[in-house]
């Protein structure tokens, strides 16, 4: 059984929150703002936007070493929708990877959509988490986690397929915007 600390309670904070308790693990939200408890979890999940990143390493950095940080971010131009904010041979999971050093950074959920993730369905087919990471060991809790709480999961590859991951993300979120599709929908796996 894994304890998770999920920083960000919003509705994929909550979605998330959502698998892990019903895969039998435990876990802890905090909010954005709320840096008076310490994270405890062996996961982590950095369940803000992109932007908010940088200021929680600042705040909880020595927090989160030795863990499993999962980022589920996909660092998108808020202001105009229109691109991403990392070099195109980058991605902010290399970005979260090179501020912490001492921790194992995966990729993981940004590729669905809260809704599907609470549902565990994406139309007719299930909700496939897409995993990114140079940590087997890592990937492997992660995948566990995932299953457990009733959602499959697949691995991705290592860290550097969180480029293509971060694409994926962007496009399905920018056809969302443009209502081209629902919030409660999105791209499917079939295995």
């Amino acid at each position: 059984m894994a304890h998770v600390s999920i920083i960000g309670n919003g509705n994929m904070g909550k979605a998330i929150s959502g698998i892990v308790t019903a895969g039998g693990n435990s876990v802890e939200v905090f909010g954005q703002a709320d840096t008076n408890r310490p994270v405890t979890g062996d996961i982590v999940v950095l369940a803000v936007p992109y932007p908010a990143v940088a200021t929680v390493i600042a705040q909880r950095a020595d927090q989160l070493t030795g863990k499993v940080v999962v980022d589920i971010t996909n660092p998108l131009n808020f202001e105009t929708f229109d691109s991403l904010t990392v070099p195109a041979d980058g991605s902010a999971a290399s970005e979260i990877a090179a501020a912490l050093p001492e921790s194992r950074v995966v990729k993981a959920f940004n590729t669905t959509f809260a809704a599907t993730l609470a549902s565990g369905r994406v139309g007719e087919l299930p909700t496939t988490v897409l995993i990114a990471g140079d940590n087997t060991d890592a990937k492997t809790l992660l995948a566990g986690m995932i299953a457990a709480g009733g959602v499959r999961a697949i691995d991705a590859g290592a860290l550097r397929r969180a480029r293509e991951l971060e694409a994926i993300g962007f496009l399905q979120l920018t056809l969302a915007a443009r209502e081209k599709v629902s919030w409660t929908g999105g791209f499917g796996v079939v295995a």
